[in-house]
């Protein structure tokens, strides 16, 4: 009738404006993505490389099936580039609906399994054959990997009184 359907939750939070300043975006989106500088070990920090093989803490490592910014596949690859353990979840859907798959979401699933380092690397076809399929959202997995890592839950230090009341003037600035 010419006229838009009202928003959805996920239309909603993809229509945001993203909370970075402009250099740091545009920064992050041709270093990360286009140059792929981190996986090439061209990204710096404080003056050093980061090479993604010193990293020995475990890894939650989040790909989506219909991602068209980071293909699974190649986020896959991280299995390649690290030497530690590797929990790789792979979640049913696209870039952002992926993601943001909420518990009780219908028709959400997820795949996910841990590579040990004494377990030998699989391509992403045959861990896709291989790795059984879960119904519902990926979230509660990843809250029970970050728990089975945690210690005991520390109260935040109070902060003093508030400048102003939520949500802060900033989001009344145009």
């Amino acid at each position: 009738m010419g006229e838009r359907e009202g928003m959805s939750d996920l239309m909603a939070w993809n229509a945001d404006a993203t909370r970075m300043p402009y250099r740091m975006h545009s920064e992050y989106l041709r270093r990360l993505f286009l140059n792929n500088d981190l996986a090439e070990g061209r990204l710096h920090a404080d003056g050093r490389a980061v090479a993604l093989h010193d990293i020995r803490a475990p890894i939650f490592a989040v790909g989506a099936q219909k991602d068209h910014v980071a293909p699974w596949k190649s986020t896959h690859k991280i299995h390649l580039l690290t030497d530690t353990e590797v929990t790789y979840l792979l979640t049913s859907g696209g870039h952002n609906a992926g993601i943001v798959s909420e518990p009780g979401r219908k028709r959400a699933s997820y795949q996910v399994k841990t590579k040990g380092l004494e377990d030998r690397y699989s391509d992403p076809d045959e861990w896709i054959r291989n790795t059984p399929h879960k119904d519902g959202s990926w979230w509660p997995e990843w809250a029970a990997w970050l728990a089975a890592r945690s210690g005991e839950p520390v109260s935040p230090p109070s902060m003093g009184s508030a400048l102003c009341d939520a949500p802060g003037t900033y989001v009344l600035k145009a």
